[in-house]
Protein backbone atom coordinates (compact mmCIF):
# COMPACT_ATOMS: atom_id res chain seq x y z
CA UNK A 1 0.00 0.00 0.00
CA UNK A 2 1.09 3.22 -1.14
CA UNK A 3 1.96 5.74 1.95
CA UNK A 4 -0.23 8.78 1.89
CA UNK A 5 1.76 11.21 3.78
CA UNK A 6 2.82 12.54 -0.56
CA UNK A 7 -0.30 14.29 -1.47
CA UNK A 8 0.79 16.65 -4.01
CA UNK A 9 -2.24 18.78 -5.57
CA UNK A 10 -3.95 17.04 -8.60
CA UNK A 11 -2.19 19.74 -11.54
CA UNK A 12 1.20 18.25 -9.77
CA UNK A 13 0.21 14.29 -9.80
CA UNK A 14 1.75 13.95 -13.24
CA UNK A 15 4.66 11.32 -13.28
CA UNK A 16 6.43 12.94 -16.20
CA UNK A 17 5.61 16.38 -14.65
CA UNK A 18 7.45 15.59 -11.07
CA UNK A 19 10.50 14.04 -12.56
CA UNK A 20 11.18 16.95 -14.77
CA UNK A 21 10.85 19.66 -12.38
CA UNK A 22 13.40 17.64 -10.12
CA UNK A 23 16.06 19.24 -12.31
CA UNK A 24 14.41 21.76 -14.47
CA UNK A 25 16.70 24.66 -14.95
CA UNK A 26 13.92 26.82 -13.36
CA UNK A 27 14.41 25.81 -10.31
CA UNK A 28 18.02 26.39 -10.57
CA UNK A 29 18.16 29.88 -9.58
CA UNK A 30 16.13 30.31 -6.12
CA UNK A 31 17.63 27.09 -5.23
CA UNK A 32 21.66 28.63 -6.03
CA UNK A 33 20.54 31.70 -4.32
CA UNK A 34 19.44 29.29 -1.34
CA UNK A 35 22.48 27.01 -1.40
CA UNK A 36 24.88 30.04 -1.29
CA UNK A 37 25.88 29.65 2.57
CA UNK A 38 27.10 25.80 1.63
CA UNK A 39 28.87 26.26 -1.59
CA UNK A 40 30.72 29.26 0.35
CA UNK A 41 31.66 26.68 3.03
CA UNK A 42 33.32 24.38 1.08
CA UNK A 43 35.75 22.52 0.82
CA UNK A 44 37.56 20.44 -1.55
CA UNK A 45 38.59 16.77 -0.36
CA UNK A 46 40.26 14.42 -2.78
CA UNK A 47 39.41 10.91 -1.43
CA UNK A 48 42.18 8.28 -1.67
CA UNK A 49 39.36 5.01 -2.22
CA UNK A 50 42.30 2.38 -2.58
CA UNK A 51 43.94 1.02 -5.80
CA UNK A 52 44.98 4.18 -6.57
CA UNK A 53 41.39 5.87 -7.26
CA UNK A 54 40.80 9.07 -6.15
CA UNK A 55 36.93 10.53 -5.78
CA UNK A 56 36.06 14.47 -5.21
CA UNK A 57 34.12 15.60 -2.01
CA UNK A 58 33.03 18.83 -0.80
CA UNK A 59 32.73 19.45 2.86
CA UNK A 60 30.36 22.22 3.77
CA UNK A 61 31.13 22.12 7.54
CA UNK A 62 28.56 24.73 9.36
CA UNK A 63 31.19 26.67 11.79
CA UNK A 64 34.07 25.67 14.57
CA UNK A 65 31.92 22.84 16.29
CA UNK A 66 31.60 19.51 14.84
CA UNK A 67 27.92 18.51 13.21
CA UNK A 68 26.66 15.61 12.40
CA UNK A 69 28.57 14.50 9.12
CA UNK A 70 25.84 13.16 6.41
CA UNK A 71 27.20 12.23 2.99
CA UNK A 72 24.89 13.03 -0.05
CA UNK A 73 25.23 11.33 -3.66
CA UNK A 74 23.86 12.11 -6.58
CA UNK A 75 22.28 9.75 -9.43
CA UNK A 76 23.96 8.67 -12.77
CA UNK A 77 25.17 12.07 -14.42
CA UNK A 78 24.38 14.24 -12.01
CA UNK A 79 26.73 15.71 -9.84
CA UNK A 80 27.27 17.21 -6.08
CA UNK A 81 25.89 20.73 -7.86
CA UNK A 82 22.26 18.70 -8.99
CA UNK A 83 19.66 21.09 -7.87
CA UNK A 84 17.93 17.82 -5.65
CA UNK A 85 21.91 17.76 -3.76
CA UNK A 86 22.24 21.42 -3.29
CA UNK A 87 18.33 22.06 -1.88
CA UNK A 88 18.80 19.25 0.35
CA UNK A 89 22.49 20.16 1.53
CA UNK A 90 21.57 23.74 2.31
CA UNK A 91 18.83 22.44 4.46
CA UNK A 92 21.06 20.03 6.16
CA UNK A 93 23.80 22.68 6.31
CA UNK A 94 21.38 25.29 8.40
CA UNK A 95 19.91 22.55 10.66
CA UNK A 96 23.88 21.98 11.91
CA UNK A 97 25.01 19.18 9.63
CA UNK A 98 28.26 18.80 8.20
CA UNK A 99 27.63 18.38 4.30
CA UNK A 100 29.85 15.91 1.98
CA UNK A 101 28.60 15.90 -1.72
CA UNK A 102 30.58 13.15 -3.25
CA UNK A 103 31.16 12.83 -7.10
CA UNK A 104 31.04 9.78 -8.41
CA UNK A 105 33.89 8.87 -10.66
CA UNK A 106 33.94 10.91 -14.17
CA UNK A 107 30.93 12.86 -13.05
CA UNK A 108 31.21 16.97 -12.23
CA UNK A 109 34.35 17.97 -13.45
CA UNK A 110 36.24 14.37 -12.32
CA UNK A 111 37.06 12.99 -15.50
CA UNK A 112 40.47 13.41 -15.48
CA UNK A 113 40.57 12.12 -12.00
CA UNK A 114 40.80 8.63 -12.63
CA UNK A 115 42.01 6.75 -16.28
CA UNK A 116 39.63 4.07 -16.24
CA UNK A 117 35.97 4.61 -17.14
CA UNK A 118 33.21 4.99 -14.83
CA UNK A 119 30.27 1.97 -14.15
CA UNK A 120 27.92 1.14 -11.78
CA UNK A 121 29.85 -1.59 -10.76
CA UNK A 122 32.24 0.70 -8.80
CA UNK A 123 31.23 -0.31 -5.44
CA UNK A 124 34.43 -0.69 -3.96
CA UNK A 125 35.89 2.77 -4.70
CA UNK A 126 32.57 4.07 -3.17
CA UNK A 127 33.07 1.89 -0.06
CA UNK A 128 36.58 3.10 -0.19
CA UNK A 129 35.51 6.63 -0.70
CA UNK A 130 33.03 6.33 2.86
CA UNK A 131 36.48 4.41 4.94
CA UNK A 132 38.35 7.70 3.29
CA UNK A 133 35.85 10.00 4.94
CA UNK A 134 35.29 8.55 8.55
CA UNK A 135 38.97 8.48 8.58
CA UNK A 136 39.12 11.94 8.25
CA UNK A 137 36.33 12.69 10.04
CA UNK A 138 37.37 11.25 13.31
CA UNK A 139 35.59 7.88 12.72
CA UNK A 140 32.20 9.57 13.41
CA UNK A 141 29.42 7.95 12.17
CA UNK A 142 27.93 8.68 8.57
CA UNK A 143 24.74 9.10 7.73
CA UNK A 144 24.64 8.47 3.71
CA UNK A 145 21.90 9.91 1.54
CA UNK A 146 21.06 8.72 -1.97
CA UNK A 147 19.59 9.58 -5.25
CA UNK A 148 18.84 7.26 -7.66
CA UNK A 149 21.95 5.69 -8.95
CA UNK A 150 23.47 6.81 -5.98
CA UNK A 151 20.55 5.26 -3.77
CA UNK A 152 21.58 1.59 -5.22
CA UNK A 153 25.27 2.94 -4.34
CA UNK A 154 24.48 3.43 -0.69
CA UNK A 155 22.31 0.27 -0.11
CA UNK A 156 25.01 -1.64 -1.06
CA UNK A 157 27.73 0.33 0.52
CA UNK A 158 25.47 -0.15 3.90
CA UNK A 159 25.04 -3.98 2.89
CA UNK A 160 28.94 -4.06 3.21
CA UNK A 161 29.37 -1.56 5.78
CA UNK A 162 30.06 -4.62 8.62
CA UNK A 163 32.59 -6.47 6.51
CA UNK A 164 34.05 -3.20 5.45
CA UNK A 165 34.65 -1.96 9.07
CA UNK A 166 32.48 1.15 8.31
CA UNK A 167 30.27 3.16 10.98
CA UNK A 168 26.88 4.24 8.92
CA UNK A 169 24.59 5.35 11.16
CA UNK A 170 21.65 5.63 9.04
CA UNK A 171 20.84 5.22 5.01
CA UNK A 172 17.97 7.00 3.04
CA UNK A 173 17.70 6.00 -0.25
CA UNK A 174 15.38 7.89 -2.46
CA UNK A 175 14.21 6.50 -5.66
CA UNK A 176 17.27 4.23 -6.21
CA UNK A 177 17.91 1.57 -8.90
CA UNK A 178 16.51 -1.67 -8.05
CA UNK A 179 16.85 -4.27 -10.74
CA UNK A 180 18.68 -2.45 -14.09
CA UNK A 181 17.41 -4.52 -16.10
CA UNK A 182 13.60 -3.70 -15.52
CA UNK A 183 15.12 0.19 -15.73
CA UNK A 184 16.42 -0.40 -19.03
CA UNK A 185 13.17 -1.78 -20.32
CA UNK A 186 11.17 0.61 -18.68
CA UNK A 187 13.79 3.77 -20.62
CA UNK A 188 12.86 1.72 -23.61
CA UNK A 189 9.40 1.40 -23.52
CA UNK A 190 8.66 4.72 -21.84
CA UNK A 191 8.28 8.32 -22.63
CA UNK A 192 10.75 8.99 -25.47
CA UNK A 193 12.54 11.72 -24.16
CA UNK A 194 14.36 10.07 -21.13
CA UNK A 195 16.45 7.68 -23.40
CA UNK A 196 17.78 11.41 -25.63
CA UNK A 197 17.67 12.98 -22.32
CA UNK A 198 19.95 10.45 -20.77
CA UNK A 199 21.74 9.66 -24.33
CA UNK A 200 22.93 13.12 -24.60
CA UNK A 201 24.34 12.96 -20.71
CA UNK A 202 26.29 10.69 -21.06
CA UNK A 203 27.93 11.92 -24.30
CA UNK A 204 28.43 14.52 -23.13
CA UNK A 205 30.73 12.68 -20.30
CA UNK A 206 32.34 10.46 -22.75
CA UNK A 207 33.57 13.53 -24.63
CA UNK A 208 35.09 15.11 -21.19
CA UNK A 209 36.36 11.41 -20.53
CA UNK A 210 38.11 11.64 -24.23
CA UNK A 211 39.30 15.16 -23.84
CA UNK A 212 41.26 14.26 -20.30
CA UNK A 213 42.57 10.89 -21.64
CA UNK A 214 43.38 11.15 -25.45
CA UNK A 215 45.56 8.49 -25.39
CA UNK A 216 43.60 6.07 -24.07
CA UNK A 217 39.87 7.06 -25.51
CA UNK A 218 38.66 7.63 -28.97
CA UNK A 219 34.54 7.25 -28.94
CA UNK A 220 34.62 8.02 -32.74
CA UNK A 221 33.25 4.75 -33.54
CA UNK A 222 30.27 5.42 -31.39
CA UNK A 223 29.12 8.69 -32.25
CA UNK A 224 26.02 7.36 -34.15
CA UNK A 225 24.86 5.62 -31.07
CA UNK A 226 22.51 6.99 -29.45
CA UNK A 227 20.51 3.63 -27.98
CA UNK A 228 21.14 3.20 -24.09
CA UNK A 229 21.43 -0.49 -24.78
CA UNK A 230 23.24 -0.67 -27.39
CA UNK A 231 25.63 1.83 -26.39
CA UNK A 232 25.97 0.28 -22.24
CA UNK A 233 26.58 -2.92 -24.14
CA UNK A 234 29.41 -1.32 -26.28
CA UNK A 235 31.48 0.35 -23.75
CA UNK A 236 31.05 -2.53 -21.23
CA UNK A 237 32.57 -5.12 -24.04
CA UNK A 238 35.34 -2.59 -24.76
CA UNK A 239 36.42 -1.22 -21.72
CA UNK A 240 35.64 -3.50 -18.88
CA UNK A 241 35.88 -7.20 -18.06
CA UNK A 242 32.32 -8.37 -17.87
CA UNK A 243 31.35 -11.55 -20.49
CA UNK A 244 28.19 -9.58 -21.55
CA UNK A 245 25.43 -6.81 -20.97
CA UNK A 246 23.41 -9.34 -18.73
CA UNK A 247 26.31 -10.20 -15.88
CA UNK A 248 27.09 -6.27 -15.77
CA UNK A 249 23.28 -5.19 -15.30
CA UNK A 250 22.98 -7.99 -12.63
CA UNK A 251 26.04 -7.01 -10.86
CA UNK A 252 24.24 -3.62 -9.43
CA UNK A 253 20.91 -5.17 -8.90
CA UNK A 254 20.07 -5.35 -5.37
CA UNK A 255 17.05 -7.44 -5.82
CA UNK A 256 17.19 -10.87 -4.57
CA UNK A 257 19.23 -11.63 -1.60
CA UNK A 258 21.67 -8.64 -2.05
CA UNK A 259 20.37 -6.79 0.79
CA UNK A 260 20.06 -9.45 3.28
CA UNK A 261 22.94 -8.59 4.92
CA UNK A 262 21.97 -5.29 5.43
CA UNK A 263 21.84 -4.24 9.66
CA UNK A 264 21.99 -0.55 9.56
CA UNK A 265 18.96 1.34 9.77
CA UNK A 266 17.76 2.27 6.39
CA UNK A 267 14.76 4.05 4.57
CA UNK A 268 14.16 3.40 0.88
CA UNK A 269 11.82 6.03 -0.87
CA UNK A 270 10.36 5.28 -3.90
CA UNK A 271 6.78 5.95 -5.81
CA UNK A 272 4.69 3.38 -7.54
CA UNK A 273 4.44 5.89 -10.70
CA UNK A 274 7.76 6.09 -10.73
CA UNK A 275 8.84 6.17 -14.83
CA UNK A 276 12.67 4.95 -14.80
CA UNK A 277 12.21 2.37 -11.54
CA UNK A 278 9.55 -0.06 -11.78
CA UNK A 279 7.99 -0.59 -8.64
CA UNK A 280 7.32 -4.27 -9.25
CA UNK A 281 11.22 -5.00 -8.26
CA UNK A 282 10.28 -3.98 -4.64
CA UNK A 283 8.77 -7.76 -4.06
CA UNK A 284 12.13 -9.07 -5.07
CA UNK A 285 13.86 -7.10 -2.62
CA UNK A 286 14.93 -8.98 0.51
CA UNK A 287 13.45 -6.82 3.63
CA UNK A 288 16.02 -7.39 6.49
CA UNK A 289 14.80 -5.85 9.79
CA UNK A 290 17.05 -3.07 9.70
CA UNK A 291 15.05 -1.64 5.93
CA UNK A 292 11.98 0.35 5.75
CA UNK A 293 10.40 0.78 2.37
CA UNK A 294 8.06 4.00 2.12
CA UNK A 295 5.90 3.64 -1.34
CA UNK A 296 4.01 6.93 -2.25
CA UNK A 297 1.29 6.59 -5.37
CA UNK A 298 2.67 9.88 -6.40
CA UNK A 299 6.14 11.23 -6.81
CA UNK A 300 7.35 10.58 -10.11
CA UNK A 301 11.17 9.81 -10.23
CA UNK A 302 13.63 11.80 -7.74
CA UNK A 303 10.50 14.20 -7.71
CA UNK A 304 8.00 14.24 -4.99
CA UNK A 305 6.98 17.79 -4.96
CA UNK A 306 3.64 18.95 -3.14
CA UNK A 307 4.86 23.12 -4.41
CA UNK A 308 6.77 24.09 -6.56
CA UNK A 309 9.28 26.34 -4.72
CA UNK A 310 11.06 25.33 -1.63
CA UNK A 311 11.88 21.96 0.37
CA UNK A 312 9.94 18.93 -1.37
CA UNK A 313 8.39 16.45 0.55
CA UNK A 314 11.29 14.17 0.07
CA UNK A 315 13.32 16.81 1.88
CA UNK A 316 11.28 17.14 4.66
CA UNK A 317 10.98 13.30 5.06
CA UNK A 318 14.49 13.18 5.01
CA UNK A 319 15.32 15.75 7.07
CA UNK A 320 12.53 14.44 9.85
CA UNK A 321 14.39 10.83 9.40
CA UNK A 322 17.96 12.31 10.01
CA UNK A 323 16.92 13.94 13.02
CA UNK A 324 15.06 11.33 14.72
CA UNK A 325 17.92 8.95 14.02
CA UNK A 326 19.89 11.36 16.14
CA UNK A 327 17.50 11.46 18.72
CA UNK A 328 17.66 8.14 19.26
CA UNK A 329 21.20 7.76 19.31
CA UNK A 330 21.49 10.12 21.62
CA UNK A 331 18.67 8.37 24.02
CA UNK A 332 20.51 5.35 23.65
CA UNK A 333 24.11 6.76 24.42
CA UNK A 334 21.97 8.05 27.82
CA UNK A 335 20.96 4.69 28.45
CA UNK A 336 24.20 2.82 28.10
CA UNK A 337 25.92 5.36 29.67
CA UNK A 338 28.18 6.03 26.89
Amino acid sequence: MPDEDFRPPAWLRNRHLQSMLASTAARRGPIARRAAPLVAAQREMLLDCGDGVRLQCFHSSPGRSRGTPVVLVHGWEGSAESLYVLSLGQQLFERGFEVLRLNLRDHGDTHHLNRELFHSCLLPEVVGAMRALQGALGRRPLRLVGFSLGGNFMLRVGAQALAAGLDIARIIAVSPVLDPSDTLRALEGGFAGYPVYFARKWWRSLLKKQAAWPAHYDFAGLRRVRDLRRLTAELIQRFTDFSSLEEYLDGYSITGGRLAGLEVPTTLITSLDDPIIPAGALERLARPPALRVVVTRFGGHCGFLDRLTGPTWVERRILAELDVGDERAELDAVLTGA
